[in-house]
């Protein structure tokens, strides 16, 4: 698999090298950034992926999903319909470690449910071998009927190192559910590739707990990444302050809305405040909110000095948080007209980071300057 990912980093520079726009530069702690535009035109984007050989898949919350290969864009066919109002629509894109055997991806979206609701669903499909349609697609989970309203879908896809699909699940602005295990509401979900629900998850067997369920009490985790001991973390909004990230561990409650580092909108104390017993107290929280959002967990690979830290993005003050992995404290913030609402963060094959700016329609490559 490493030889695998050596040849698709080497492909990937090769590929894009001609086909973005001309380079920018950001400072940073770590010296001047370069930031190449290397896809433009995109309305709504949400999520990218990269794929064997060098090219992109992302996905635009209207319902798009495109492949992206030497500057060229296409259109993916045999996409699930999704229920594209509010912050729903088609949400994120995973390509699993063994795609180039499988030919496998996974979205999650806002799929349409019975009384005019939505709901966080998964799709696993087979991207065709001329990367122009999908095939044998499968709904493979879908969250408890219910919700209304449109906001607060979450929807990271992460696969793990035990080869099961986690699952981040917003509680879709009904507080109360993120504390009910009978809903999927305000859970991360842990599933089999198949949609099964693994013997180990904690709830299983639990009378009126969703099996599903991995941890409890997340208001809106819309960034989640592993980090290089293979452990899952997630970023997630709060409400006037209080974003948080969180390492996520089997069979935890997060807390939400029992407690808060921040106040709901008006200006109200948020349950209990900010601690409880028997719920997990975030590693690192923001106030006030930066409204995060995808998240990368970065290798070290080009910056050397970076092992171990957060990237994350801002979708209100249009920047990258970077926080330290040692002492989990901001330790500064990446922005320019490049950064303009960031969605998505993602590590490279080859160590750059790329980003989504949903404001300008772009996918964006950071490189040493």
């Amino acid at each position: 698999m490493r030889q695998l990912w050596q040849i698709t980093a080497a492909a990937l520079v090769a590929v894009w090298a001609s086909s973005g726009t001309q380079a920018q530069s950001l400072d940073s702690d770590a010296g001047s950034l370069r930031i190449q535009q290397m896809v433009g035109g995109l309305s709504e984007p949400w999520s990218l992926g990269f794929l064997p050989g060098g090219g992109l898949i992302i996905t635009e919350r209207g319902g798009r999903l495109l492949v992206v290969e030497g500057g060229a864009s296409r259109s993916i066919a045999g996409v699930p319909k999704v229920a594209a109002s509010g912050q729903g629509g088609l949400l994120d894109v995973l390509v699993p470690n063994d795609f180039a055997q499988t030919r496998e991806i996974y979205l999650s979206f806002a799929k349409p449910q019975s009384g005019g609701g939505a709901g966080t669903a998964v799709a696993r499909a087979v991207l065709s071998q001329s990367a122009t349609r999908l095939e044998d697609v499968r709904t493979i989970f879908e969250m408890t009927p219910g919700a209304s309203g449109g906001r607060h879908f979450g929807s990271r896809l992460v696969e793990g190192r035990d080869g099961m699909i986690y699952v981040t699940i917003g509680e879709r602005g009904d507080r109360p559910a993120a504390q009910d295990l009978s809903r999927h509401e305000g859970s991360v979900v842990r599933i089999a590739r198949d949609g099964s629900v693994p013997a180990d998850n904690p709830f299983v067997g639990h009378s009126g707990a969703q099996p599903e369920i991995w941890s409890i009490g997340h208001r809106n985790p819309q960034g989640a990444a592993l980090d290089a001991n293979g452990r899952l973390w997630v970023a997630e909004h709060g409400a006037r302050g209080g974003d948080e990230v969180n390492l996520v561990k089997k069979g935890q409650n997060y807390g939400w809305p029992v407690i808060s580092y921040g106040r709901h909108y008006s200006g109200a104390r948020i349950g209990k405040g900010t601690a409880q017993a028997g719920m997990q107290q975030p590693a690192h929280y923001w106030d006030p909110s930066i409204a995060p959002s995808g998240m990368a967990i970065y290798s070290g690979k080009l910056w050397p000095e970076w092992r171990g830290d957060f990237f994350v993005g801002s979708l209100k003050f249009s920047l990258i948080s970077r926080i330290d992995g040692d002492t989990m404290a901001e330790a500064e913030q990446i922005e320019g007209p490049q950064t303009a609402r960031v969605r998505d963060v993602r590590e490279g094959p080859d160590g750059a980071i790329w980003f989504i700016s949903e404001n300008n329609g772009a996918v964006y490559r950071m490189t040493p300057g």
